[in-house]
């Protein structure tokens, strides 16, 4: 009999164990579940060098604890393989020219600047680059500073030089530095085309936690070969932010050269618009870049791309900026509302941004933040959440 009791004893207290483990299962997948609630998802698209990524590190920067010693440490192959990227498309694209162009003799090097610049060229075609040393440092500031180099970058629009490329150029003892840790800005400038996908979760209120919106981010490949990896992330989408590089207008794509990258840009917003998926989604149209749009607009007229044939200018200085910039957003919300029926309800926003402006952008993500969260109250008024 002593022995049934202890039987049932231990018995009622596995059960009792398990009950409670089973309860606290319970209690903690409730939790998750009221916290997924506040977990908004956002997925950034765009074309390749839309900028997308600068923004997404921007808002680790912003909004997370940053970037600690390590992964600064590792943006060091980054940017000297950009160095080499850069100056190996300025060379390649010199003597594409100095063949080509009937004014051949602005884009001939000195003999001593040839041969540097043909090493180079080969350091900048291999798949693995030589850490930056203040010798080779030397030798690229040197052919830099050619004026055929220089002739070179000023048609950087027809060759695929990196909007970065000045920086890095003016930057090349300080990376060339045997103890050189990159600072904030070389990692915003750095490049990296994004493949897969990447996410962080953040709030753009960190200093007002009584919202309790938390935001959860992917970033996805711009690229074509990349774009097949966006599907699977378009369900359960809060909002679309879609970035546009507005002074991409005059270039082609990384992928092909034959496409206008504003055409691409064109074409993939009105694709993703018509995704059935999307149809109540947000969109918040970031149009990127206007630091290097104001001044080439000045100089490259809007209407070589197809989309703005029918632009014609009518003033000068930052009017005439003012005007074309106006002009490429009304481009944008015509395209907005004609893949659109008004009863569909998802808010559309557009953003004046430049990735590379800290302040701008979190700037730009409380105003998205306060347009999220009021429409999300709209909807829990109305009785839709």
């Amino acid at each position: 009999m002593g022995l049934l009791c202890s039987r049932n004893r231990h018995s009622n207290e596995a059960d009792a164990k398990e009950n409670a483990q089973a309860e606290e299962i319970e209690r903690r997948i409730e939790q998750e579940t009221r916290a997924e609630k506040h977990i908004q998802k956002l997925l950034l698209l765009g074309a390749g060098e839309s900028g997308k990524s600068t923004i997404f590190k921007q808002i680790k920067l912003l909004f997370q604890t940053g970037f600690d010693e390590a992964e600064l440490k590792s943006y060091i192959s980054v940017i000297h393989a950009n160095v080499y990227q850069t100056i190996k498309v300025l060379f390649d694209g010199l003597k594409e020219f100095s063949q080509n162009e009937t004014d051949s003799s602005k884009y001939v090097l000195s003999g001593e600047n040839k041969e540097i610049g043909e090493k180079l060229s080969e350091i900048g075609g291999k798949l693995e680059y030589p850490r930056l040393t203040k010798e080779l440092a030397q030798e690229i500031e040197t052919l830099w500073k050619d004026p055929a180099i220089q002739e070179t970058y000023a048609r950087g629009n027809e060759l695929q030089v990196p909007d970065s490329a000045h920086y890095f150029m003016e930057n090349l003892q300080r990376f060339s530095d045997a103890n050189y840790i990159p600072t904030k800005d070389d990692v915003l400038f750095a490049r990296v085309r994004t493949t897969g996908v990447v996410e962080i979760q953040f709030s753009p209120v960190g200093e007002n936690k009584k919202s309790g919106e938390v935001y959860r981010l992917f970033d996805v490949g711009g690229q074509r070969n990349e774009r097949r990896k966006w599907i699977h992330l378009f369900e359960g989408v809060t909002a679309v932010i879609f970035c546009a590089a507005i002074s991409d207008y005059d270039q082609t794509l990384f992928e092909d050269e034959q496409k206008n990258r504003m055409m691409e840009t064109k074409e993939l917003f009105d694709w993703v618009l018509k995704q059935p998926c999307f149809e109540k989604t947000s969109f918040m149209l970031f149009l990127n870049k206007f630091d290097i749009f104001e001044k080439k607009v000045l100089k490259v007229p809007l209407n070589v791309c197809e989309w703005f044939k029918d632009y014609q200018p009518v003033s000068t200085g930052k009017q005439e900026v003012e005007h074309a910039y106006e002009f490429v957003k009304k481009k944008f919300e015509e395209l907005y509302f004609e893949s659109n029926t008004p009863d569909r309800g998802r808010i559309f926003k557009i953003y004046r941004t430049t990735a590379l402006d800290q302040k701008l952008v979190k700037k730009t993500f409380k105003l998205v933040d306060e347009t999220l969260r009021l429409r999300r109250r709209n909807q829990y008024e109305a009785g839709l959440l």
